[in-house]
């Protein structure tokens, strides 16, 4: 079972981005995305990606962000 670590700080956003590390984003309570790497960030997106050509924006306001670790 994976555990879970909330990304909240720029950098716990930076320690993600740079180990590539896979998260979990969450909205409103439901999953929305797994198992995607984190490529960027900025105050108010965060960009994520799980295969080549499939990038993601994502609201830091609107969503919460998890790293998994197994």
């Amino acid at each position: 079972m994976p555990i879970l670590r909330r990304l909240i700080t720029e950098a716990d956003f930076q320690e993600a981005m740079d180990r590539r590390l896979l998260v979990r984003v969450f909205r409103d309570n439901h999953l929305i995305e797994s198992g995607s790497a984190l490529i960027r960030f900025t105050d108010e997106t965060i960009i994520t990606q799980s295969s080549v050509s499939d990038l993601t924006y994502h609201s830091r306001r609107d969503c919460q962000f998890f790293e998994i670790r197994k």
